[in-house]
């Protein structure tokens, strides 16, 4: 027993001073849980809609500035007819169900992502939840629905090539505070690249997320599946992130 306690004692903890302001995650793995239960897929996706839930409040309990949440990519599409109907219904009873708790908590949500091709209900639910949390400066709950980083990438340089066209930007001027400043993070300010970037479910691959943002995150891949992650998971990753040295491609801070 004292050797269980004194090994408890010995554990990483959390440093409340150290949070990561941005954390990142891609929820995987809601198909596989519900496959390995012999359940449809779509109860992952029910199950993982209240792991957001969870995760949020945590995130926001530890001091996290935002918690973007890779939702529903441009390629995601491809799946099943079924399922996606499902996935575009998930919005409209998470936030008929969620907004007030955000609230409560302080929390903002934001979107990254062209939601303008989803279907009206869903984009009624989203836009209403962005209204009712407009005045909350807690947290930012930033979800990337119908989003994908080559097609964020691909629309700024539109932008940006429209504007040298027409004479309102030299070409020469072009930083790469220019080109963040018209990707669809930008209206997260300061805090628009991740410190971490977390996946789930053990798969080690990007899947067309945030590639501009994550050029200097910490990158974590966890074997839970999105359903049985919870706070408990999140302070781990937390925890491995405090102990990593961010260099930014110079030498060791010192």
């Amino acid at each position: 027993m004292f050797n269980k306690n004194h090994q408890a004692a010995d554990e990483p903890q959390l440093d409340m001073s150290r949070i990561p302001a941005h954390v990142a995650i891609i929820m995987d793995g809601n198909g596989r849980w519900a496959q390995a239960r012999h359940l449809p897929r779509v109860a992952g996706h029910k199950q993982g809609m209240q792991t957001v839930k969870k995760v949020t409040i945590a995130a926001s309990d530890m001091g996290v500035k935002v918690l973007s949440l890779y939702a529903f990519s441009t390629e995601n599409w491809k799946r099943p007819e079924s399922e996606v109907s499902y996935l575009m219904d998930l919005p409209i009873r998470f936030f008929n169900t969620f907004v007030p708790d955000l609230v409560k908590h302080n929390v903002k949500v934001t979107v990254m992502g062209d939601i303008t091709r989803l279907p009206e209900k869903t984009q009624t639910a989203v836009n209403d939840a962005m209204a009712d949390t407009k005045d909350c400066d807690g947290m930012i709950l930033n979800f990337a629905l119908n989003y994908g980083a080559r097609d964020e990438i691909k629309r700024a340089v539109q932008t940006i090539a429209q504007q040298a066209a027409a004479g309102e930007l030299d070409p020469a001027s072009i930083t790469e505070d220019t080109i963040s400043g018209h990707l669809m993070s930008a209206q997260l300010g300061e805090f628009a690249d991740p410190d971490l970037l977390i996946r789930t479910s053990g798969e080690e691959r990007i899947s067309n997320f945030m590639l501009w943002q994550i050029a200097y995150s910490e990158l974590l891949f966890v074997p839970e599946h999105w359903p049985d992650f919870d706070g408990e998971t999140l302070k781990r990753c937390l925890i491995d992130f405090q102990g990593r040295h961010r260099r930014f491609g110079g030498l060791v801070n010192k």
